[in-house]
């Protein structure tokens, strides 16, 4: 499916910002929708032909459809336009005319004119048409709160053809709730309740006001209510500015151990101030979990630092131990389990930073190269570098692949590359002669591809020996590798020799979706 902007670009010639001024009404229409009970339409006239096109829809929560298809994309022109071009040409609200019927589905028509106001204020011309359908199958005498629902969508119609309707956002803001069915609180001019929905009564009773909101002064009440005096300023500066015309932006108000979001809209249909509209919703249970997973997120960074601490003060004493040890073999033994203890300690230093169980992965890798260029037992110097990009991984991946990635490392650093002196080294100043190689590196390559992570360590030294069994060969290290990739990773490794000479180890890791998209972002 299109997306409003490219239907717009494609079929009309709309200016940029007319069209980021569809997208903000777009963004914030779902509240109109609601008070009306009907399915709203955003159409835009098509360049010349005097048809209209449909570039967003959406369906109310409180009522029944008017359509069972969607008509994005849809392109209509002749009598069943009619209201529109009125409308759009025109500049008015349409509102005559007879119910038309969708299959078995008898629906009434209206016709909103979009204006975009222009840079001093004014208001501009009509870029396009909100078509507001609603179902009368169900049609019946409306109650107090759908007639109050019904007046207050009537003011938010007339500002969006005045051009003042959706409010502009505030940076940082999000569209999150409340919505209408939250809670719905209606002021006149003077910031008196004139309206409350039963629900926003609700809210307002886990507050602690247990008497009826209708008549009450809401900036007052909202200052007396919040157990921080601030926040409650904040709150009843918010209704305030609403009744000035002004759109501030969300605020909560916490009470007698309970929160609610508040959201204050100014009501000026034809740029005369009439009151505001309050929209509340009880958040109590969703700031609990809040703090709930706060506490739990600093509980397990916590529990990575310690876990880091200790794995740390492993290495420690097996370095101490090494050094006691008069056996080189197990002199070596020891200094290679204390690089794979530290390896595993990158990674819950990073967990302990992070309030996610997942880690930006090069960092690590960075720093586990160039660790392996300064602690391998070699008297060659090799250049490290890294091509593309891990992202984030979890840490379930990450801890073995770190492993999987140093052995890798250490393993073409000390074994890849001829000793200093040996035919087919570097000479003394680093510059290849007639019968030596390149400058010894080693590239770790990596990238994202179908949910699969490809990663590859590749050097430029003498290769693979030509008895060398890539299924059984190996050191410890490589023995390691083969186990940590088949078994924690659930992936495959390739060792090779290089098109162009060297090692190649090629690992393949399947990413469960969370992590490739969070890879692909």
């Amino acid at each position: 499916m299109s997306t409003l902007r490219d239907l717009a670009e494609e079929h009309t010639s709309l200016r940029p910002a007319d069209i980021d001024h569809l997208h903000r009404i777009a963004g914030d229409w779902q509240l109109l929708s609601d008070l009306s009970f009907a399915d709203l339409l955003l159409w835009v006239p098509v360049d010349g032909d005097g048809t209209f096109l449909c570039v967003a829809q959406v369906r109310p929560t409180t009522a029944p459809t008017a359509y069972l298809d969607d008509q994005v994309g849809r392109i209509v022109g002749g009598p069943e336009v009619a209201h529109l071009e009125v409308a759009h040409r025109q500049g008015r609200i349409w509102r005559e005319g007879d119910p038309v019927w969708y299959g078995d589905v008898p629906a009434r028509h209206e016709a909103i004119p979009v204006r975009l106001r222009t840079a001093d204020g004014e208001s501009g011309e009509v870029v396009a048409v909100v078509g507001r359908d609603t179902n009368l199958s169900t049609a019946r005498t409306p109650s107090q709160l759908e007639l109050n629902y019904l007046t207050t969508a009537d003011d938010l119609a007339q500002m969006i053809a005045d051009g003042t309707f959706p409010p502009p956002r505030h940076p940082g803001e999000t569209t999150s709730a409340p919505r209408v069915g939250d809670g719905l609180v209606r002021l006149d001019a003077n910031g008196k309740v004139t309206y409350a929905s039963p629900n926003a009564q609700s809210a307002y009773r886990r507050l602690g006001y247990a008497s009826h909101l209708v008549g009450e002064d809401l900036a007052k009440l909202h200052r007396r209510l919040a157990t921080d005096p601030l926040e409650g300023t904040d709150a009843g500066n918010a209704v305030l500015a609403a009744l000035r015309g002004e759109a501030p932006p969300r605020r909560e108000i916490d009470a007698r151990g309970a929160t609610m979001l508040t959201r204050a809209l100014p009501l000026m249909p034809a740029g005369v101030p009439i009151g505001a509209l309050v929209l509340v919703r009880d958040i109590t249970e969703v700031r609990r979990r809040d703090r709930a997973l706060i506490t739990k997120d600093a509980t397990i960074r916590e529990i990575h630092h310690r876990v880091k601490n200790n794995l740390q003060t492993v290495a420690a004493l097996l370095r101490l131990q090494a050094r006691r040890v008069a056996m080189p073999e197990a002199r070596v033994a020891l200094e290679e389990s204390v690089r794979r203890v530290a390896s595993i300690a990158l990674v819950h230093e990073t967990l302990s930073m992070s309030s996610d169980e997942a880690v930006e992965f090069d960092g690590i890798v960075d720093r586990v190269a160039s660790a392996a260029t300064e602690v391998a037992a070699t008297e060659v110097s090799v250049g490290m570098r890294r091509q593309g990009s891990f992202g984030v991984l979890p840490a379930e991946i990450a801890t073995s692949l770190v492993m999987v990635l140093n052995e890798l490392l250490l393993n073409a650093v000390e074994h890849g590359f001829p000793p200093a002196g040996e035919e087919g080294a570097p000479g003394p100043d680093g510059a290849p002669g007639p019968e030596r190689a390149p400058e010894p590196a080693v590239v770790v390559s990596a990238h994202r591809f179908r949910k699969q992570l490809h990663v590859s360590v590749a050097d430029n030294g003498r290769g693979l020996p030509e008895q060398f069994d890539a299924e059984k060969g190996g050191n410890l290290g490589l023995q390691i590798v083969r186990a940590l990739v088949t078994g924690e990773l659930r992936g495959t490794i390739e060792l090779r020799n290089g098109a162009r000479g060297g090692t190649e180890a090629v690992l393949v890791v399947p990413l469960a979706r969370g992590t490739a998209d969070r890879l692909a972002g």
